[in-house]
């Protein structure tokens, strides 16, 4: 059932980082949760209502992810991902097939006599099926050109963070709600990701497409006084770790001062801010 994968894939997105985003990770658990139950309403009752409502879901999580590439909600604006590209396929596959199955005629029972009002009511119900199967089309066709407009629009995900100090980058401290951070040379704040360990990085595929991962050899600047090292990630770049953590940035920070990736700050396990270690001048 294509509304149980389109949850399914947003379930992944959800565990791997969306769950961090201030209102849009809600609204990735929301779509999870309805998603997975309508579809089992449908399999289990093949009633025209539960289709109807699967349909109207599925289009409207699809309009939810347009609005978010192309002019972001609730301060979050989505990159091109493969995982963004195959959800909104999914979802225009899953549209068309909930709506004909709505708008599919069933058994047709021979009314008694050879009138009447029910009689009547069937025949221009017929009639009205292959319009309404014309419409449902047009719905589809047009949601993937606005789904293909969106894609080609949108910015891909950002470029590793650079960290080199042949670019004359250097890793330094910002206190950002009260804690002491750590940013790369531009300001943006740092962070680790709790299922990571001090020789490899977990974030792989679409998350690391929203956690860009901090690459080079980065400078130690004033107050930065941890331990650096690097690992090889599994797409052979070398990434830089601060204390046995791999570093990343996040794409929905869009300039200092922010740390969007962790609303609870220290409290939220996956990702986290990277705090400099207690002897670190505050």
């Amino acid at each position: 059932m294509l509304l149980a994968v389109s949850a399914g894939i947003h379930l992944d997105l959800y565990l791997t980082g969306y769950r961090s985003i201030p209102t849009i990770g809600w609204l990735f658990l929301l779509q999870v949760i309805v998603g997975f139950v309508l579809a089992a309403a449908v399999l289990a009752s093949r009633s025209r209502l539960a289709a109807v409502a699967g349909a109207g879901f599925v289009l409207s999580t699809l309009g939810g992810y347009l609005l978010s590439v192309w002019i972001g909600l609730f301060g979050f604006k989505e990159v091109r991902t493969t995982a963004g590209i195959a959800a909104g396929l999914i979802e225009v596959a899953a549209f068309a097939a909930l709506a004909l199955a709505a708008v599919a005629p069933g058994p047709v029972r021979q009314a008694s006599g050879s009138g009447g009002p029910a009689a009547a009511m069937l025949a221009r119900v017929q009639a009205a099926v292959p319009m309404v199967i014309a419409a449902v089309g047009a719905v589809s066709t047009l949601a993937l050109v606005l789904l293909g407009a969106a894609v080609a629009s949108a910015g891909g995900p950002p470029a590793p963070a650079a960290g080199g100090a042949s670019a004359g980058a250097t890793l330094k401290t910002a206190t950002i709600g009260g804690v002491t951070v750590l940013t790369n040379a531009d300001g943006l704040t740092l962070y680790w990701f709790a299922p990571d360990t001090p020789t490899a990085s977990k974030s792989t595929g679409s998350c690391a497409a929203y956690w860009p991962p901090v690459t080079g050899k980065p400078a130690a600047g004033p107050g930065v006084t941890g331990r650096f090292g690097t690992i090889k990630r599994p797409d052979g770049a070398v990434q830089v770790t601060y204390d046995g953590h791999p570093l990343y940035t996040y794409v929905g920070d869009s300039g200092p001062g922010q740390a969007r990736g962790s609303p609870s700050t220290l409290n939220t396990p996956i990702p986290r801010p990277c705090v400099p270690p207690p002897n670190a001048p505050r």
